[in-house]
């Protein structure tokens, strides 16, 4: 199983992105929106807000979903619905096959399930990888549309499509994000690595700042995941000999938990 990504600018261009591939085609139990938009308006949204992050049981959640899921129970019968709070992001709909699966790897609280089942909801198949793009592009006030495609053939239809329909490729929205952090993480980077250039490093530091932030590793403690992160190094010092390549990572590493770390604290303090 493949999937295919589509970042949106609104939630109305993605839902209208995908009545067009179902129309194509495309069954429903194949794709997966989220959106910061839509189903987070009113007041279950400013409930959810202002609701704990840290626990689904904690008081004010129970009736900042039961207001939110009044709005999403129209929307489908079928597919999963989910509710959460994205550490920094806020609070956000997730409806289809990934939905709980997208909620959980982001550490986020999951307020409520609907439509599905709620042991289903850590489908395999979510990109863990590519989950920071998504959480950037929910930040801007855009939705991603994810899609489960058979084989490579159907991937490449469904790319073409979402591309039809206006959709950026996550691999653009990756850049876009890295470009607005380089100039900050370039002077960082110069500040602590005497005699090194950022140019000659950046793409091993990059490489370890993406690390700290995927799904299976960020918000773990430092020796949780040391040994993973020298496997790592080790198997990228193979593919390069020479090239210098455990410092940058390391520090790359160090300044994506930190960035991870004041999302969390910028949405705690809003």
């Amino acid at each position: 199983m493949k999937t295919v990504t589509g970042v949106f600018r609104s939630a109305a261009d993605a839902q209208r992105a995908l009545g067009r591939m179902r129309a194509a085609g495309l069954s429903e139990g194949r794709v997966t929106l989220l959106t910061p938009e839509s189903l987070t308006s009113g007041s279950g949204a400013t409930e959810l807000q202002s609701a704990p992050t840290e626990s689904t049981e904690q008081p004010g959640m129970g009736k900042a979903i039961g207001a939110l899921l009044g709005g999403a129970a129209g929307l489908s019968a079928g597919p999963l619905v989910v509710a959460a709070l994205i550490p920094g992001v806020g609070p956000i709909t997730a409806i289809g096959l990934l939905a709980g699966a997208f909620a959980g790897a982001a550490g986020a609280g999951i307020g409520a399930a609907a439509g599905g089942k709620a042991e289903n909801a850590m489908t395999d198949g979510l990109p863990e990888d590519e989950m920071f793009v998504y959480e950037d592009a929910l930040r801007k006030g855009r939705s991603v549309l994810i899609v489960t495609a058979q084989d490579g053939a159907e991937a490449a239809r469904f790319r073409e499509l979402l591309k039809a329909e206006g959709a950026e490729e996550v691999d653009a929205a990756r850049e876009q994000w890295w470009i607005g952090l380089r100039g900050a993480e370039q002077e960082h980077y110069s500040s602590v690595s005497v005699g090194r250039k950022f140019g000659d490093d950046e793409k091993f530091y990059r490489m370890g700042f993406e690390s700290a932030l995927h799904a299976r590793t960020r918000c773990k403690e430092y020796d949780q995941v040391l040994g993973e992160m020298t496997v790592q190094i080790e198997e990228l010092e193979r593919q390069h000999p020479g090239a210098n390549v455990d410092e940058p990572f390391r520090r790359g590493y160090e300044r994506g938990r930190d960035y991870y770390q004041r999302l969390c604290d910028e949405r705690k303090a809003a």
